[in-house]
């Protein structure tokens, strides 16, 4: 566990009344595959020490938007969060790269962001320019940012299964958000915390699963049609876990079920991670951390 979860006590509280997990694709058509759940705090019971969720709207940004093209779709996104208010957003993409593979250009975030935004070629040409930054090193070309390493994440940030979220996550939502006023990107713009109407972080449902002692393969089908008896399983396996976390009332344990890619589930998993993991992270450590303000954290 990382040193920033030690004590499970944050620095700095504050609660918000909608989280939002969002599972974040880069795809062409990125509106069918990213999925938003939406989910509203409950008032705590007795022994509970983090606040429950009770999930209320499951859908995919194309069913949002009415489209399923990336650009739409990724501006569709970007609208919902600069209108939302005492909000939680936790996104399922890398926010950074790893300092290793950054140059003097992009040393900062905020120059990486801006390197990002004016990238000429695909997220695709740009994960190929931080395998080349990588093997000029002469060390192993796949580099795991800090964060990653800590939450036993599944892949590096520029590997070519997420280059493309990561490329239009920074290119295409947090590039638009950096200037919409009253919105907080972690743990980049700490300072601004206490005033925030809204704040977006970087989650891993993968990760959050595998803190939670829940399984983390075996539930997605990616081929599509009704689902194997082993990935129900799984999912009844998962769901049971989160009971705790957060109340899926029918409707939206149907559309999980229906759902076989597992993007809806790892939208309420999102959710679930956001959330806890910013009512257990101390704020004030990741703050000072000069890695993670370069790099990014995952909340998970």
């Amino acid at each position: 566990m990382s040193a920033a979860r030690k004590g499970g006590r944050p620095a700095r509280r504050r609660r918000f009344g909608t989280v939002f997990g969002v599972d974040f694709s880069g795809a062409r058509l990125a509106g069918r595959t990213t999925w938003v759940a939406k989910a509203v705090a409950q008032p705590r019971r007795r022994g509970e020490s983090d606040p429950r969720l009770r999930l209320t709207e499951l859908a995919s940004l194309e069913r949002i938007c009415g489209t399923a093209e990336r650009g739409a779709s990724m501006a569709a996104l970007v609208r919902a969060i600069g209108q939302s208010r005492g909000a939680l957003w936790a996104i399922d993409a890398p926010f950074g790269l790893p300092v290793e593979v950054r140059d003097a250009q992009t040393a900062s975030w905020w120059q990486l962001l801006r390197f990002v935004r004016g990238w000429k070629q695909d997220g695709y040409d740009l994960g190929l320019w931080a395998l080349a930054r990588a093997d000029a090193l002469g060390g192993p070309r796949h580099i795991f940012r800090a964060t990653d390493r800590a939450a036993r994440a599944p892949f590096d940030a520029y590997h070519y299964r997420i280059i493309y979220q990561t490329y239009h996550a920074m290119r295409d939502v947090l590039w638009p958000l950096r200037r919409v006023q009253g919105t907080v990107i972690l743990p980049f713009q700490y300072a601004r915390l206490a005033s925030a109407r809204r704040v977006v972080m970087e989650t891993c449902p993968g990760s959050t699963l595998k803190r939670l002692g829940l399984p983390h393969q075996n539930y997605k089908q990616p081929e599509g049609g009704p689902l194997t008896a082993r990935r129900k399983r799984t999912r009844r396996e998962i769901l049971a876990g989160l009971e705790r976390h957060i109340e899926i009332p029918a409707q939206h344990r149907l559309r999980i079920a229906r759902d076989p890619g597992g993007d809806a589930l790892d939208a309420v998993i999102a959710a679930v991670g956001g959330s806890t993991s910013f009512a257990a992270t101390d704020h004030a450590a990741v703050g000072r951390d000069s890695r993670f303000r370069r790099e990014g954290f995952l909340y998970f």
